[in-house]
């Protein structure tokens, strides 16, 4: 049976996700899910990546908001804010604090995330096998210059309070250096016929699970390809705040530019391939050079049928990286 692993966030990841398991039905697919937006608040474990991937391909997923879940009502949140409860701007909805608890409760029983996940996943059945990039806590912090001065954010304080829009100084993924991959990532890896990065925000999603100690180095070592999707389009990105956090961090916005800032494998990075849009046709070239495969597709995500193509196209790319072997 073929595998594929696919590297990813979670709206547009999820999103990549449904794509990937309808254009490569007789595939077992695994996804590896960025947990360094994961957060106790309310005294519950939100991991917001995985929620939104699990929902998506649960079928249980807001369709509007595309976070969350559907027929969501908000009497929880209303009432911590009524007692002055300083995290009332977190979006916890009713239905989804039912994840949580349950969550909470097996890990405060001495279950590891990656157990949790996979009870949860019984119920939402995905089609696609979820795997936390770690069992350890990781999280994304933001330094932002606001009115009062620096403070020190979790990046969803930063994204949902602050909507990314406060002065950016400077980024880290706190934790990281103690964490390890979660126990299924070196074995699902090793035995991939194709690795994809999806087209998830290259700051907070995807370089957290690189980050991991020793993950680089498995996605390195693996025999399979390894190809990415480009979330910027012609300079800008198609949903969330890609281009803010790389420009915050001072470098270019651009689909060639996240291709470099993952690296190529030939080198020190991780991309065999990578896709961008026609718009971006001229960043071809300039990954070729740098031993980057690239090749032009539509990448907007508009609807089943698109999603589905555009993961076809990256498995694609990575069956012709394959033959050149």
């Amino acid at each position: 049976m073929r595998r594929i692993v696919v590297l990813s966030g979670g709206i547009g990841g999820a999103r990549f996700l449904e794509g990937v398991r309808a254009a490569c039905p007789e595939a077992e697919v695994t996804a590896i899910v960025n947990t360094a937006d994961d957060l106790w608040v309310f005294g519950v474990r939100v991991c917001p990546d995985l929620d939104s991937v699990m929902y998506t391909l649960g079928g249980g997923i807001d369709p509007q908001r595309r976070w969350g879940r559907r027929d969501e009502t908000w009497n929880a949140r209303e009432e911590l804010g009524h007692y002055g409860e300083p995290d009332s701007w977190f979006g916890l909805g009713d239905r989804d604090l039912a994840t949580h608890l349950v969550r909470s409760a097996r890990l405060r029983a001495g279950a590891t995330l990656s157990q949790v996940t996979e009870e949860l996943c019984r119920r939402w059945r995905p089609g696609v096998r979820l795997v936390p990039m770690t069992d350890d806590e990781v999280e994304t912090r933001i330094v932002v210059e606001l009115p009062e001065g620096e403070r020190d954010l979790h990046f969803q304080e930063y994204w949902i309070r602050y909507r990314a829009e406060a002065p950016l100084r400077s980024l880290r993924y706190a934790g990281i250096e103690a964490a390890r991959p979660a126990p299924a990532v070196a074995e699902v890896l090793a035995e991939a016929d194709a690795i994809v990065l999806a087209p998830s925000n290259p700051v907070v999603s995807l370089r957290p699970i690189l980050e991991v100690p020793g993950l680089r180095d498995l996605v390195r070592s693996s025999a399979a390809p390894v190809v990415g999707v480009s979330p910027i389009i012609a300079g800008g990105h198609v949903r969330g705040m890609a281009d803010q956090l790389l420009g915050g961090l001072g470098l270019e916005v651009s689909a060639a530019a996240v291709a470099e800032y993952h690296g190529a494998r030939e080198g020190e990075g991780v991309l065999d391939g990578w896709l961008v849009d026609p718009a971006d046709r001229d960043a071809v070239d300039r990954l070729h050079a740098q031993g980057i495969t690239a090749r032009a597709v539509p990448l907007y995500m508009n609807d089943d049928a698109t999603t589905r193509q555009l993961a076809a196209d990256a498995v694609g790319l990575a069956d012709a990286l394959v033959r050149r072997r």
